[in-house]
C-alpha cells in the first residue's frame, strides 16, 4: 500500500513539474519495495527448531527449553520478534499450573545464515498435558512501512504425571488383604476348586463326570465347581464437570486423579489385572485441534483463536482393558495426566455405554465425587448384574458421612442401594483408604 501510494503521488509531482517531489516519491517507492521484499522473507526463510531435555516430568519438576532461530534466506533480516508460545492460563490463572523461568519473547538482527538461540525452563505444579508452542514470529523492514508474522507449527507435548499415594494394605472389595472376593453367580467358574457332586445332566463334558462317585453310585455323577474369584479392579472415574463446580473443584477434581492413580499402582504392586473406564476429556485430542497451526494463519488471529477457546464436550470415553502387565499402572498414569473436566456423558450414561465391556472377573471401584439418585440406581443395577462395586466419595469436610450422625443424601443412595463406600478428604485420608471397614 505505501509503494502503491507513492507511486500515485510521484505520478501526480511528475504531471504538475514536481521534480524534486517526483525525485522523492522514486526514493519512497524503492525502500518501500526494498522493505516489502526483505519483510516478506524474513520470516518466511527463518528456520525454527525447538529441543527440550524430557517429554515425561514428575509433579514439580522442570523442564529446560532451547529454541534456535536461523535465516536461511539471502537477505538480512532487520528485526526479528521470536515468543515461544505457552497458554496464558497456565501460568496467570489461578492456581497456577506452571511457572517459566528466563526468556520466552527475544528480539534478533540476523544476517544471511546467522541464528540465534533463547533458553528457558518451565516448573510445573500439577499434572497435566502441556503444549509448548508454536513459535510466534513477526518481522518487517527497518522502516516499519511492512510488518509480516507467521506462526511456526513446532508443537511439543510435556506429560506431567499424577502423584501417587502409597495405599497400603489394598482390600478394596473385600476384608481380604489382598482383594479377593467369591463371585455373586457362576457365570465364571474355578475348575480347580471342587465344591461338590450332582447327578449327570445331557451336555456335561467328558471332563466333568466325576467317576469314583459314579463308581459307587451305579450312576453318572458330574462334577460341581466353586464360582471363580474377582481379582484386580476396573477402576471408574467420573470427571464429568458438574460434579466439580463449586470452588474446590480443582483441587477435588486433582485428588481424584489421584486416587485412581494410587490405586492402580496399588494393584500393579500385587500383580492384579487392572483397566480403567472414564468420561474424561482427553487433553492430547483437544490441543491438538486448539493449538494446531492453520496454513497462513497470522499470530493475531492465532492468540485470539488460542486464548478465547473452549473444551468441546467428548462423548466416547477413555477405556483402557484390564490387564496384568507390569507397564499397565504406568500406562494407566499417562492416560490420567491428559483428562479433562467433561460435559460429554455424566457417571450413569457411562456406566451404561460401558457396562457390556467391564471384566466380569474384576471388582469396579468408582471413584466420583458426587452421588445422584440417577447415579446410585446405575451402580445398584451393576450389583445386581454380580459385579461387585465399590464406590470412592471424594467429598468434602461439610459433606462426609460418620456411622453415628444422619446420613447425608449421597450415603443413604448408596446404603438404598447396597453399594459399599468409602471418603476421601485429602492425600493422608487416600493413604488410609484401606484401614477401616466397608460402611453398609
Amino acid at each position: 500500500m505505501a509503494a502503491l501510494a507513492g507511486f500515485i503521488i510521484s505520478l501526480w509531482a511528475f504531471w504538475w513539474g514536481l521534480g524534486f517531489l517526483v525525485y522523492a516519491m522514486y526514493v519512497f517507492v524503492g525502500v518501500a519495495l526494498v522493505g516489502w521484499l526483505i519483510g516478506r522473507h524474513g520470516v518466511e526463510e527463518t528456520v525454527v527448531e525447538r529441543k527440550a531435555d524430557m517429554e515425561v516430568l514428575e509433579t514439580g519438576e522442570s523442564v529446560e527449553v532451547t529454541l534456535h532461530v536461523s535465516n536461511h534466506g539471502r537477505f538480512p533480516v532487520p528485526w526479528l520478534l521470536v515468543e515461544d508460545f505457552i497458554p496464558t492460563a497456565f501460568l496467570v490463572r489461578r492456581p497456577k499450573r506452571a511457572d517459566v523461568s528466563g526468556k520466552r519473547l527475544t528480539a534478533a538482527r540476523l544476517r544471511p545464515g546467522e541464528d540465534a538461540s533463547l533458553n528457558y525452563s518451565v516448573r510445573f505444579h500439577y499434572r497435566g498435558y502441556y503444549p509448548l508452542g508454536p513459535v510466534l514470529l513477526e518481522s518487517g523492514d527497518v522502516f516499519g512501512l511492512y510488518r509480516k508474522s507467521r506462526v511456526v507449527d513446532t508443537l511439543h507435548y510435556v506429560t506431567v504425571l499424577p502423584e501417587v499415594v502409597p495405599i497400603p494394605g489394598y482390600d478394596i472389595a473385600s476384608l481380604r488383604p489382598v482383594g479377593e472376593v467369591r463371585m455373586t453367580h457362576r457365570l465364571f467358574e474355578d475348575p480347580t476348586r471342587i465344591a461338590g457332586v450332582r447327578p449327570y445332566q445331557k451336555g456335561d463334558p467328558l471332563n466333568r463326570i466325576h467317576w469314583r462317585a459314579t463308581a459307587r453310585t451305579g450312576t453318572l455323577q458330574s462334577k460341581t465347581y466353586e464360582p471363580s474369584t474377582v481379582a484386580g479392579a476396573t477402576l471408574v472415574l467420573d470427571f464429568h464437570k458438574s460434579g466439580y463446580a463449586d470452588e474446590r473443584g480443582f483441587y477435588r477434581s486433582e485428588l481424584a486423579v489421584t486416587t485412581v492413580a494410587s490405586l492402580a499402582y496399588a494393584l500393579g504392586e500385587l500383580s492384579q489385572q487392572v483397566g480403567l473406564v472414564t468420561n474424561a476429556a482427553d487433553a492430547a485430542e483437544h490441543y491438538r485441534e486448539l493449538y494446531g497451526v492453520r496454513g497462513s494463519e497470522t499470530v493475531v488471529t492465532f492468540r485470539r483463536r488460542a486464548e478465547t477457546g473452549s473444551n468441546d464436550p467428548q462423548a466416547r470415553p477413555i477405556r483402557v482393558s484390564n490387564d496384568r502387565a507390569p507397564g499397565q499402572a504406568y500406562r494407566i498414569r499417562e492416560i490420567l495426566a491428559r483428562v479433562q473436566l467433561n460435559d460429554g456423558l455424566d457417571m450413569a450414561g457411562l456406566i451404561s455405554e460401558c457396562e457390556s465391556r467391564l471384566a466380569r472377573d474384576a471388582s469396579v471401584v468408582v471413584v466420583l465425587p458426587t452421588v445422584t439418585a440417577r447415579t446410585a440406581t446405575a451402580l445398584g443395577g451393576l450389583r445386581r448384574q454380580g459385579y461387585s462395586v465399590t464406590v470412592v466419595l471424594i467429598l468434602g469436610e461439610s459433606t462426609t458421612y460418620r456411622r453415628w450422625a444422619q446420613p447425608p443424601e449421597w450415603a443413604g443412595l448408596l446404603l438404598a442401594e447396597g453399594i459399599d463406600f468409602r471418603q476421601v478428604e485429602d492425600e493422608e485420608a487416600l493413604s488410609h483408604l484401606c484401614g477401616g471397614l466397608w460402611t453398609r
